[in-house]
């Protein structure tokens, strides 16, 4: 079984290009300020590095990956115990954060799937079509 789902995060690109554009204006009408310049170019690369989250599986992996894939995580599938479809709270955000339930993988929305590994670490992804995601890696893990 091979999966494959690309989640565009419209509102962190949204809330991301707010103050890019603010920062943008506000150095075209003051002089140099390399602070300026430095958040402007951080906020520059999280647009460019986390537009969107993809998850795939395949034979032998379950990948999770923002943006062209240069940041993420991989599962090797047979070290999967378990999974099921979960609700986040709103406060646990976007990107990758450390949650009381282990590491969150997110680009929009509440939806998720929680993974238990074998060695007992536990990690979220989260998605749009969760009961989808949910049952490509039980049959994956089979």
């Amino acid at each position: 079984m091979t999966y494959k789902h690309k989640q565009i995060g419209y509102l962190p690109i949204i809330a991301i290009i707010i103050p890019l554009l603010i920062l943008f204006f506000v150095m075209i009408l003051t002089e140099f300020n390399q602070i300026l310049l430095i958040g402007f170019f951080a906020l520059l690369l999280a647009l460019i590095l986390f537009p969107s989250l993809t998850v795939e599986i395949n034979k032998t992996k379950l990948i999770v990956k923002f943006g062209f894939g240069i940041i993420g995580k991989k599962f090797n599938l047979r070290d999967i115990k378990s999974c099921h479809a979960i609700k986040n709270h709103w406060y646990y955000g976007w990107g990758i954060r450390i949650t009381p339930h282990g590491w969150l993988y997110n680009i929009s929305g509440l939806s998720a799937i929680e993974i238990q590994m074998k060695n007992g670490k536990t990690y979220r992804i989260g998605t749009d079509e969760p009961k989808k995601l949910e049952h490509a890696i039980i049959q994956a893990i089979k």
